[in-house]
């Protein structure tokens, strides 16, 4: 039976069912282009955007000549779907939840723009919405990436706000993040005659031993004190359970503070696995809070929310490259980001929406 297809985006409904919706077509990182293509039909007879597309990338801009532009962007790709699709609405402990993936991380956020993209039409603030494809995988596919190559004029702007999950609160910046590849090299040899070889994984031992010793720092950077972290999160090696394996590799996760740069946290990890093979496999750069631009004091001011740094990394660290003050704003827990059991309060989808909407109105 051939599969029926979506119906079209109502983004004149309320931001929760809009969220509903979109959760409910699968998005994950490379299959966005379903999703992508709704919303760009959704926004099409919008007079007042110029609606662009990149892949599977949506830009949606004013043009109204004000001074001051705002550019909001958020991620329409998830994690991989594991059970938890189709969404529903649940209640624990008195609080409203819709439940499912991507509620969190981030389609409630998407969703509160879609709506104030299609109803703002006269802003305070220029405004240019970016929905992109790719955040949730390796950096070099980021659709917001590919968008500044092939259209950096589009991330003109004063300051941007990326609709991460933030629990209705801002956070300013976000770490940075690098991997990297500690080697280790042996003998092949029968299990059952051991001592003939060098064992590769054994090697691994001091590595492991020093990652688990090892005291992240919490470094304040601009009055927000970011806490980093260094961990194991992959190892791997052996070839059969009679071989003695010839190399190892384990892999580790360094998030460091903004006031890092990745030269820095490269040396930093070198420094801890001294005598060990190292590589540097994948780095991004973090993003100083950039919460003493006046727009961004305005912002957190308007919105009525505490000021708080962003542990993980987001694209606010690519506008903070450009030289734009940026933030993450959105509906969620960050810490049900990819759980299982993501869900996102309705009262913060709501919140969050009649706050941006007052301040790119001018109604606070």
């Amino acid at each position: 039976m051939p599969a029926v297809a979506p119906l079209p985006l109502d983004l004149t409904a309320d931001a929760v069912a809009i969220t509903q919706a979109i959760c409910d077509i699968p998005s994950e990182s490379g299959d966005e282009r379903l999703l992508a293509d709704l919303i760009e039909r959704a926004l099409a007879g919008a007079s007042h955007l110029e609606v662009i597309r990149d892949g599977d990338t949506v830009v949606a801009r004013t043009n109204l000549g004000r001074e001051r532009r705002v550019v909001i962007a958020g991620h329409i790709d998830t994690v991989p779907i594991n059970g938890n699709v189709p969404t529903r609405f649940e209640t624990i402990d008195g609080v409203e939840y819709l439940w499912g993936r991507g509620t969190v991380d981030m389609k409630a956020g998407v969703a509160v723009q879609l709506k104030l993209a299609l109803e703002l039409t006269d802003p305070i603030v220029d405004l240019t919405w970016m929905w992109y494809d790719h955040e949730e995988v390796a950096a070099s596919l980021n659709g917001l990436g590919r968008l500044s190559r092939t259209r950096p004029e589009l991330f003109a702007g004063d300051f941007a706000i990326l609709g991460e999950p933030s629990n209705g609160q801002v956070e300013g910046g976000c770490n940075g993040t690098l991997r990297a590849e500690v080697r280790t090299s042996g003998l092949r040899a029968h299990s059952a005659r051991s001592w003939v070889g060098d064992n590769a994984i054994h090697k691994l031992a001091p590595a492991l031993t020093r990652l688990a010793e090892y005291e992240a720092e919490t470094v304040e950077v601009d009055g927000l004190a970011y806490r980093e972290g260094l961990n194991a999160v992959l190892v791997r090696g052996g070839i059969a359970g009679n071989v003695i394996p010839d190399e190892a590799v384990l892999t580790v996760n360094y998030r460091f503070a903004p006031s890092r740069s990745v030269e820095e946290a490269s040396a930093l990890v070198r420094e801890v696995f001294d005598g060990f093979d190292v590589e540097i496999v994948d780095s991004a750069e973090g993003a100083r809070p950039g919460l003493d631009a006046p727009l961004a004091q305005q912002f957190v001011a308007a919105v009525g929310a505490e000021a708080r740094p962003k542990y993980g990394w987001t694209d606010v660290a690519r506008f903070s490259a450009l030289g734009i003050p940026a933030v993450n704003f959105g509906p969620g827990d960050p810490l049900k980001a990819h759980a299982d059991d993501e869900r996102v309060a309705i009262a913060q989808i709501v919140d969050t929406e009649r706050a941006l909407r007052d301040w790119l109105t001018g109604a606070v």
